[in-house]
């Protein structure tokens, strides 16, 4: 899908010269990320499924600030097992996610997938760049009301809050992990007939730090990505 297109129908007013910067930026990125060669150790493999996780409250309904669950979250799990695809997929992800993190400077950049495991369906977390975050939000109405991502995932319409303190005063949806975060950007991500297949989640530590240019970015982001999911 043309990214200006993609951006009319998920709800975000982009400018065609800065979509057609970031499309250059992100697409030489992509060709190289495309040669990368898959780790040569099983130690450097586990690195893409295995997962760093904050612990959860006992409601499972936020992440504790600074306290990592000893144990990590297997994306092998979650994704059907381990195959050379996946690993490739995984890697490409990787190298798109950091260049746009290190490009516009945003604390945090990520995508989920959607899909069954073993509760039912979720939004798992296929990659990220930033501090460790949530690998799993429960993909349902209830879950909606709390978080951000879950509700993007089921409107199929973007959500960019400039003021996030301001949202959550408001009693509007807002998972929040990171105290540190002002305002946040959530774009879904459609397949070749439309339909919803994940979430692209952008954080900045500034409130209105969603400018133009960043969001051009996000939105070309959003439709490379969904071609590259596991």
């Amino acid at each position: 899908m043309d990214a200006t297109d993609y951006a009319k129908q998920v709800g975000v007013e982009v400018q065609r010269p800065l979509v057609r910067e970031a499309q250059t930026s992100l697409w030489e990125v992509l060709e190289e990320a495309k040669k990368r060669s898959l780790p040569a150790t099983p130690t450097a493999l586990n690195q893409l499924y295995l997962v760093k996780v904050p612990k959860l409250s006992q409601d499972g309904s936020c992440s504790l600030q600074g306290e990592l669950d000893p144990t990590p979250y297997d994306l092998g799990a979650a994704l059907g097992g381990r195959a050379t695809r996946t690993s490739m997929c995984l890697l490409v992800l990787d190298e798109l996610l950091e260049h746009v993190a290190n490009r516009t400077g945003l604390e945090w950049v990520g995508v989920y997938q959607a899909r069954v495991v073993g509760s039912g369906r979720a939004l798992v977390k296929v990659g990220y760049s930033g501090k460790p975050s949530r690998a799993e939000f429960p993909l349902t109405e209830a879950f909606a009301k709390l978080s951000n991502n879950v509700a993007v995932a089921l409107s199929g319409k973007a959500r960019v809050i400039q003021d996030v303190k301001a949202q959550v005063g408001a009693g509007g949806a807002y998972y929040e992990c990171d105290q540190d975060i002002q305002s946040e950007a959530c774009l879904p991500l459609l397949d070749a007939k439309g339909a919803v297949v994940g979430i692209l989640d952008a954080k900045s530590a500034q409130k209105n730090g969603f400018t133009g240019e960043r969001l051009a970015m996000l939105v070309v982001l959003a439709t490379e990505v969904a071609s590259h999911l596991p």
